[in-house]
């Protein structure tokens, strides 16, 4: 009887999706997306041809923290590994901070404390369970590697992210927010070599989302996010499918 209640509703997701849309908050895995520079360049290969062994696969070698991706507590001294984090924490209301007027003119912008607030006096008090994302407008220099990264001539890279203060603000003021994103490579600006916004959120239990897609299609408020997030055992993170319902 429990196994025939299971599919009992083959409508559900009709329903459940009933006025939303989705929208994929994911880029597609390449062998050339743009990486943070100390991971070793992704390898794809051909194991299988459909046509000469009657079905096709690919192997993949990559580094966990590649194209969209999770960041799992464990990634920087939390307990939990990307196969525990609470299933719970992977479908969460989201509130989107636009920060893209800042960065145009300091491609080191960090999200601040004062930008939640501002949004708070737009869309009120932060959801109880829910996530913070970032809008810098990064995520269009995706395609262009060296655009995305930006390094100087020094090899330093110029890219907007999460200030330490921020993080520390909704550990200790916003506790119910889970999980922070943004549409860049890193949680932290790209010039950081210390990581601050990564050493103050990941090891308080909490998880990060970096290069997401299409943020500027979501509303600042009311869009629910879908974490696919790997279950790779006892892994710091690994691509993910990222979906919105708006």
């Amino acid at each position: 009887m429990r196994a025939t209640a299971r599919y009992a509703r083959p409508d559900l997701g009709h329903e459940l999706l009933s006025g939303r849309r989705v929208v994929d908050l994911s880029h597609t895995l390449t062998a050339d997306f743009p990486l943070y520079p100390v991971y070793d360049p992704i390898r794809v290969r051909e194991r299988f041809q459909l046509e000469r062994d009657g079905f096709f696969v690919k192997a993949w070698a990559f580094d966990e923290h590649c194209g969209t991706h999770v960041d799992a507590p464990a990634h920087f001294g939390g307990e939990a590994t990307v196969d525990r984090i609470d299933p719970a924490e992977l479908l969460l209301e989201v509130a989107v901070v636009d920060i893209r007027e800042r960065v145009v003119s300091d491609h080191d912008a960090v999200l601040m404390p004062d930008d939640v607030l501002a949004w708070e006096a737009r869309h009120g008090r932060l959801p109880e369970r829910c996530a913070v994302f970032a809008l810098t407008g990064w995520g269009e220099r995706a395609p262009d590697a060296a655009a995305y990264l930006n390094a100087d001539a020094s090899g330093v890279m110029h890219t907007p992210g999460f200030s330490p203060d921020a993080t520390e603000f909704l550990k200790a003021e916003r506790p119910g927010v889970r999980a922070i994103g943004l549409d860049v490579a890193s949680l932290d600006i790209g010039a950081s070599t210390t990581f601050p916004a990564h050493v103050s959120w990941l090891p308080s239990g909490r998880y990060g989302i970096e290069n997401l897609a299409r943020l500027e299609e979501l509303p600042p408020a009311g869009a629910f996010v879908v974490v696919g997030a790997p279950t790779f055992a006892g892994g710091s993170g690994g691509p993910s499918r990222i979906l919105a319902l708006i």
